[in-house]
């Protein structure tokens, strides 16, 4: 961006941020270098057929009407029509060329931004909103449509279009050309000072939309909590605060538009006007002919309509250079957990050696000094408050985080050294609810693991004692679970959970308590299921209540971010520790009940 007066350091650091992004976009753009290359071809066409028009009305009042040659004047009319269809058939195709190669780049960059949010860790969800990334991913996606359509076009056909047009200004009449351009000193400095304000108002529309969107989605997920309170005047001020941020970011920006353009076409009238004047009293002189002034002021109005295009192409291009800067910002975040190349043993202890981990952006410890091995094929219960670090040691164990400090193996190799494909084989996550994805039964069951056949997820199924279950659904296996698995119960929603884990054939399995917020008889469906699941495999659970504890080879006891106490069920409970005191509480709360 440019100031009166000299750049600043602010701007400067502005105007190579724009420059990187924009070298970006080029690169990403290498593989349509063939479509734009035929487009800017027509695009040359349609605009040399334009500026030849004003030649050709000059030709013709000349030779023709002021001669009184009827011929001269008929070819030059003929000469002028064909010139006009060349250009329409040449600025068609120009528009199917620019539009393809547009369309094709967003389509690419779509896909390059999905696949590196899919590829984050947990931590980056932890940081961004969910709404703040699906405007990443539709509006500020969306927002570079007008550009890919037609601000490329405009670009290249303004740009040639004012060259052309003052090299033949100043061949037909040097004087003229100067006369007409006395207003750019006045449209420069107008430049600068749009390029500053559009800059700052479009980077505001394009937060704004993103808190909007956020705002948005969070209402929609969370409808019934919001309707249970009965919250929604809440919710609904909320929106309009964000709503009205973004309506008065648009404003502001509207605003930064109007009076620049408005000064362009005042500028561009008032040029025309001396033109006329200074044109006529040539005329009048002997010096030019009344064809060359007419043909000046149509190159003239072809030199400003050109400007403001590419006045408003910029402001298009500040729009799409702050969302192209919020998308290259997810795409230069790498992911806080990175796969080695180690290969992992099918089977082994995990070792938790020393660890502490703290969450990003806080300064509180979640986990201190954190020591553990749990022996292959062991059961182990992590117990303790909430907000004790149970389900963070858990998720460390799974590396769905690494640890601040300490380390973490299996087998004997550190997981930050092991192959993220073999890791996510040997380790699975079953969560306390089960996500479904829109689909099938099978196509959900199959996320544990993709090239499995129709017979290997009926036998998985089969295994659990589930087979049964699942046919009596309206199309067995094959039934639509429609979106967010709503046409499933949470119970069966566990079930294919458990099915998919199953399918995966893990060593390790971590397990968030899956019966927790069952009703009693899906309850003993899912238990039962688990405990076919978890038959001679490592079992890491997250245990909410103590019953589950009691099944457990060993029960670790998490509190205030440390590991207090590890044993079978009967030692810690006769110790009188941590974990008695928490057993005789929930003891006498279930005898009570």
């Amino acid at each position: 961006m440019f100031r009166m007066g000299g750049v600043d350091e602010a701007d400067r650091l502005d105007s190579a941020e724009k420059k990187r992004v924009l070298r970006r976009t080029a690169s990403m753009a290498v593989p349509f270098r063939r479509t734009l290359i035929g487009a800017i071809a027509f695009t040359s066409l349609s605009t040399l057929g334009l500026v030849c028009g004003p030649l050709l009305v000059r030709y013709g009042i000349d030779h023709g009407i002021d001669a009184g040659d009827s011929a001269v004047l008929r070819n030059a009319v003929i000469a002028y029509l064909a010139i006009v269809a060349a250009a329409y058939l040449a600025s068609r195709q120009q528009y199917v060329l620019i539009n393809r190669a547009g369309e094709g780049f967003l389509q690419t960059l779509r896909v390059r931004v999905f696949d590196h949010i899919q590829r984050q860790s947990l931590a980056f969800f932890d940081k961004n909103k969910s709404g703040v990334l699906i405007s990443r991913m539709t509006a500020d996606v969306e927002s570079m449509g007008e550009l890919v359509q037609f601000g490329l076009l405009q670009l290249v056909s303004a740009a040639m279009l004012i060259v052309f047009s003052l090299i033949l200004l100043f061949a037909l009449s040097w004087q003229l050309a100067i006369v007409g351009l006395l207003v750019v000193p006045v449209i420069i400095v107008a430049s600068r000072k749009f390029q500053r304000d559009s800059n700052e108002a479009y980077l505001d529309v394009r937060e704004n939309v993103g808190q909007n969107l956020s705002t948005l989605q969070e209402g929609i997920s969370g409808v019934r909590v919001i309707q249970a309170y009965g919250r929604e005047p809440e919710q609904t001020r909320r929106f309009v605060v964000s709503n009205r941020n973004l309506f008065d970011s648009h404003v502001r920006s509207v605003r930064v538009s109007t009076w620049y353009f408005g000064l362009v076409e005042a500028c561009g009238i008032f040029a025309t006007a001396l033109v006329i004047g200074i044109g006529g009293w040539l005329v009048n002189r002997g010096d030019i002919s009344i064809g060359t002034v007419i043909a000046a002021v149509l190159l003239l109005a072809q030199l400003f309509e050109p400007v403001q295009q590419l006045s408003q192409l910029y402001n298009t291009l500040q729009s799409s250079t702050a969302a192209l800067n919020k998308l290259f910002g997810i795409l230069d975040t790498e992911p806080d957990v990175v796969g080695g190349t180690a290969t992992l043993p099918s089977s082994g202890d995990v070792r938790v050696d020393d660890i502490g981990f703290t969450y990003p952006a806080t300064e509180t410890p979640v986990l201190t000094g954190v020591s553990l091995t749990v022996g292959d094929g062991e059961r182990l219960a992590l117990v303790g408050p909430t907000g004790a670090g149970k389900s963070t040691l858990a998720k460390l164990m799974a590396r769905l985080y690494d640890p601040t400090t300490g380390t973490i193996s299996f087998g004997g190799v550190d997981l930050r050294d092991a192959d993220s494909a073999e890791l996510r084989n040997r380790i699975v996550v079953v969560p306390q609810e089960g996500f479904l994805f829109a689909g099938t039964v099978r196509d959900n069951i199959r996320v544990g693991r993709l090239d499995a056949t129709d017979a290997e997820v009926d036998e998985a199924v089969a295994e659990l004692g589930l087979l049964e279950r699942f046919e009596a659904f309206p199309d067995g296996l094959d039934t639509e679970v429609r979106e967010r698995g709503s046409r499933l119960s949470a119970g069966e929603k566990q079930l294919v959970s458990l099915s998919r884990a199953a399918l995966a054939d893990p060593a390790v399995l971590v397990l968030d308590e899956a019966t927790s917020s069952l009703d009693p008889g899906t309850e003993a469906l899912v238990e039962a299921a688990v405990v076919r699941l978890t038959e001679g495999r490592t079992v890491i659970l997250v245990a909410h209540r103590l019953s589950t504890a009691e099944r457990a080879d060993r029960v670790a006891v998490v509190a205030d971010g440390r590991l207090v106490e590890v044993g079978p069920h009967a030692d810690l409970v006769a110790k009188g520790g941590h974990y008695a005191a928490m057993y005789a509480t929930w003891s006498g709360t279930t005898t009570a009940a």
